[in-house]
């Protein structure tokens, strides 16, 4: 680790480190016992979440370094995780940039002014670095809470930024937004370049703070094709990863309904990519060859299914799994919020204790 170009307060080049079991699942290593962790852990469906929420925005819940903090480490603390995920949320460097975003309850980020000419992408402002203190305190509190446990980066994947730039909001199909990728490919290049230069500064301030990995979500890509993936939106995922790749940690990409492009994924240049529930990991595994870690893909929806259902469920992912270089247990999506929290804590007992 002696080239890694990060601060030596940085936790990856403390004196006597020893890789955690989830950094050396990224970078390949077959273990007996798969790490565990899930994605929306932080919050949602945590009672403790709730109560520390009350009376406060989730974006401005975000930027306030403590609580931010405290959220990640909520669920560390009560399922016994091997790694937390940072809590931010996929519009936080837009906001940091000076665009007008906010959360609207019930449907999700909204932009009072939505972006969808030349004239609107020329507008956005650049992401002034001195904004993204508040993200670099709220990891190094969380890093320091949490000991040996691993801190994974969070980031939103240039095209699902975009996504909701030019929509205005959550959309499913992405309609308006696939439109102008193919009837301004000009335009819709100087966009894509501005979300990955956001990107990239927000995922390196997380490392570089202490993350010890990073993961970029693309939460849309799945209403593409194969071809407009590689084409239009690849490049630029690759592009946000630039500022990361000499700092030493591994990275992982992960979309939703992405099956058909999970190798075009891989390819951006990534150790790990996550696989939703709708493709068995050893058929995954096939897809991507055996010089990428997958994580996933435990069905979100047998999180309410009866334990014996969903033990069955987990010894199928687990077996599936060993068909991949290594595996990282997950969920392939979110965490439901009205998720029994004791079902998530039962799975990581089971995991560590028969895997």
């Amino acid at each position: 680790m002696d080239d890694v170009p990060l601060d030596s307060s940085h936790p990856m080049l403390a004196e006597g480190y020893t890789p955690p079991p989830l950094v050396r699942a990224y970078r390949g290593e077959r273990l007996e016992t798969p790490p565990v962790w899930f994605m929306r852990q932080a919050g949602r469906s945590l009672p403790e979440y709730r109560e520390l929420r009350v009376g406060t925005d989730m974006l401005d819940a975000c930027l306030n370094p403590e609580l931010a903090s405290e959220i990640t480490l909520q669920p560390v603390r009560r399922h016994g995780v091997d790694a937390g995920i940072f809590f931010s949320d996929i519009v936080i460097p837009v906001r940091l940039a000076g665009v007008d975003v906010r959360i609207v309850a019930g449907r999700g980020p909204v932009l009072e002014s939505p972006v969808r000419t030349a004239a609107d992408v020329a507008a956005l402002p650049p992401l002034d670095p001195a904004a993204l203190a508040p993200i670099r305190e709220a990891v190094a509190l969380t890093v320091a809470g949490l000991g040996d446990t691993p801190l994974i980066g969070f980031a939103g994947a240039p095209y699902t930024l975009a996504s909701y730039l030019v929509e205005g909001g959550p959309s499913k199909e992405q309609l308006k937004t696939r439109a102008l990728m193919h009837s301004d490919p000009e335009t819709w290049a100087a966009l894509l370049s501005w979300c990955a230069e956001i990107t990239g500064a927000f995922l390196t301030a997380q490392i570089e703070s202490g993350a010890s990995a990073g993961q970029l979500f693309d939460s849309w890509a799945g209403s593409l094709s194969l071809a407009d993936y590689t084409a239009h939106v690849a490049p630029f995922s690759a592009r946000a990863l630039e500022p990361v790749r000499d700092l030493g940690v591994p990275l992982i990409h992960f979309g939703v309904g992405t099956g058909e492009l999970l190798a075009a994924m891989r390819d951006i240049g990534v150790d790990a990519v996550g696989v939703d529930w709708r493709l068995p990991l050893d058929e995954a595994a096939r897809r991507v060859g055996g010089d990428v870690t997958l994580q996933g893909n435990i069905d979100p929806a047998l999180l309410r299914a009866p334990w014996p259902v969903l033990e069955a469920h987990l010894r199928d992912v687990l077996q599936r799994g060993r068909a991949a270089r290594a595996h990282v247990l997950n969920l392939g999506h979110g965490v439901p919020p009205d998720t029994d929290p004791t079902v998530l804590t039962r799975i990581v007992e089971f995991v560590h204790r028969n895997a």
